[in-house]
């Protein structure tokens, strides 16, 4: 007993154990993390040590540690080149149209799935709008040329059906950009509405019945309820999308580009596959590359600290 004036003694609490000890109680969670761990360790962050080439005069018979170092050699070249502000505008003209066009396409499909109260009519619409998602690039691209060939495309007879002369939509630069974007926008629109479903998932239906007893439409039980809740998982997939700016692949570009479109079609990662596979220009390609991450990693820092001060969602 403590006797009168005295202070309650409090335990002293011991310092948990090392990491070791920690990892060894809990090895079911690491064995079960391990797969992954594994895996962007050895073909993610294992070949890194490659990027000094782009600091160097890579000869594959030198090997890369024994090749001349050359500095910033590489990267003033592409700085200075006569085509690196056309390439950064292809690039950073797509990716903006991407994110304008494709990114709030599925947030107003998922809203709009989701105040679908018939189950046959909503399953039937979400796995017409899901089945793009799951055609192969290549068929994508098969489909695009057949559909908007000048002589036998379907698109293209469709619009000369109204006595209007159809231009040559892949041989005309100023069509490329749209025809890429309106096609991916299409491939992956209704699959891009399952993470934004899945957070509507979270709705409490108790809200929507104060607001129907409230006089609240479904319009606006949709803008005050439904879109206020799935505002994280917006701002998170925006931070990630921004973050890849100048991430736009080069397979489907590849499969539509010719030397007609040329002038609006060539980006800085189809520039890298030239360069880098085709002529064997390992060095420069990797410098070009390399640039081309490091722009798309500060985008990301600086969008997610941006998120950050302004909201309370963030990647970090």
């Amino acid at each position: 007993m403590k006797g009168k004036g005295q202070q309650a003694v409090q335990p002293t609490l011991r310092p948990s154990g090392g990491i070791g000890k920690k990892i060894w109680q809990n090895w079911e969670l690491y064995l079960f993390i391990a797969p992954a761990f594994l895996y962007f360790a050895i073909f993610h962050y294992g070949p890194m040590y490659g990027i000094q080439i782009a600091f160097k005069n890579f000869i594959p018979s030198k090997g890369i540690f024994g090749s001349d170092w050359v500095g910033f050699q590489h990267f003033e070249r592409f700085f200075n080149s006569h085509y690196f502000w056309d390439l950064l505008w292809n690039t950073l003209s797509i990716s903006f149209l991407e994110l304008a066009i494709g990114f709030p396409l599925p947030i107003i499909l998922a809203l709009a799935f989701n105040e679908i109260r018939t189950g046959f009519f909503k399953k039937t619409v979400q796995t017409i709008t899901y089945a793009p998602h799951f055609i192969s690039m290549v068929v994508m691209a098969g489909m695009i040329i057949t559909f908007l060939s000048p002589s036998t495309g379907m698109i293209t007879r469709l619009i000369e059906l109204f006595g209007i002369e159809a231009p040559q939509f892949l041989n005309e630069p100023a069509w490329f950009k749209t025809i890429y974007v309106i096609s991916g926008v299409w491939q992956n629109a209704g699959w891009g509405t399952i993470i934004y479903l899945a957070a509507l998932s979270a709705v409490d239906p108790q809200l929507h019945e104060a607001a129907i007893v409230d006089g609240a439409s479904r319009f606006k039980r949709m803008l005050h309820i439904n879109l206020p809740t799935i505002i994280p998982t917006i701002t998170i997939l925006l931070i990630l999308n921004t973050g890849n700016i100048l991430g736009v692949g080069y397979e489907k570009i590849l499969l539509l580009q010719n030397s007609l479109n040329m002038e609006a079609s060539d980006v800085i990662s189809t520039f890298v596959y030239r360069t880098g596979l085709v002529s064997a220009q390992y060095s420069f390609s990797t410098a070009v590359g390399l640039f081309n991450s490091i722009v798309n990693a500060i985008m990301l820092i600086t969008v997610n600290q941006i998120a950050k001060r302004t909201s309370d969602n963030s990647l970090w």
